[in-house]
């Protein structure tokens, strides 16, 4: 009998890479979601609201690992209804799948939560790493509550493990899908004086990242999950337009970058904030990086035609 992994929010973007890696692991997989379920898939798809307990359960008892992505997109704008239902959505679901661990007769052995590289906020050039002290725009407060939500699920005989995400590279949407876009249509500038740091993590580290969260036993805690190579918005841009083989793009004032970003349904400080994280503890455990550097990464996500 295949052990079986519980990912919840599994229906997005990384949810979509990590149930094929997990199946290619011969893992039994299954997906807690809201969206509609294609039942033609290896993967079994279970609805849930991300609140409340019902059927679900059944699944997370036994399981070997739960793996929750749970969380509406911060990529809109930022207004009071939605600041609400991006805090809500996260710490709803932590909270509903600490009670299913409570309840089950056989606890899954790990508990791997994702979160963000935001809870550090605006930090420059300083290096982040796991023990850098938290921000204090909105997104370090969404985090901050996200992860105080995970703290706070008491599951003794299930490891916990939380990784703090850098931005996901990988193809077919996330991060790339519209910034892609732009850049082939020769607008993939740096965006304001371009000197604010982005950490990025390709599609496939990560996944690697979440296997070894659930198979070492060594991994407890809180782990950025980030590439060791950090770049700036201007580097990340300028890497980006070589890959789609546009060699220049204006670059997008700050003023700009607001509008645009209005008109686009989303907040600019997005692209504004830098967050030059370093995955320490990671490092520390020797994990190998298969994509270290962005440019090999957006090669691999890019290949030549």
């Amino acid at each position: 009998m295949k052990p079986r992994i519980v990912l919840s929010g599994g229906s997005g973007f990384i949810g979509q890479s990590l149930s094929p890696f997990f199946l290619s692991k011969n893992y039994e997989v299954i997906v807690l979601t809201r969206a509609e379920s294609d039942h033609r898939s290896a993967v079994r798809y279970v609805h849930w609201d991300g609140k409340t307990l019902d059927d679900w359960l059944e699944f997370v008892n036994g399981a070997f690992a739960v793996v929750n992505l749970t969380g509406r997109s911060i990529n809109c704008r930022h207004t009071p209804e939605h600041r609400r239902e991006i805090i809500d959505s996260r710490v709803d679901s932590v909270r509903v799948l600490g009670q299913a661990i409570a309840r089950c007769a056989q606890p899954p052995r790990t508990f791997v939560q994702v979160a963000g590289v935001g809870i550090y906020g605006d930090k420059g050039e300083r290096v982040c790493d796991e023990d850098t002290a938290p921000g204090d725009d909105f997104v370090s407060h969404v985090c901050q509550k996200w992860e105080g939500a995970f703290e706070a699920v008491e599951a003794p005989n299930t490891r916990k493990v939380l990784l703090r995400l850098g931005v996901v590279l990988g193809p077919n949407g996330g991060f790339l899908g519209l910034l892609g876009r732009l850049t082939r249509w020769f607008l993939g500038g740096q965006v304001g004086n371009g000197r604010q740091y982005l950490s990025w993590i390709h599609i496939a580290d990560l996944s690697r990242m979440v296997l070894a969260s659930m198979e070492n036993r060594e991994l407890t805690g809180v782990f950025n999950a980030s590439s060791p190579n950090p770049v700036t918005n201007a580097e990340f841009m300028r890497e980006l337009r070589r890959a789609l083989h546009r060699p220049w793009s204006p670059p997008v004032p700050e003023f700009a970058a607001r509008i645009g970003s209005w008109l686009m349904g989303t907040e600019a400080s997005l692209a504004l904030v830098s967050q030059r994280c370093l995955p320490k503890r990671f490092l520390e455990k020797h994990f190998e990086f298969e994509f270290p550097g962005l440019r090999e990464a957006l090669a691999n996500i890019y290949p030549k035609r």
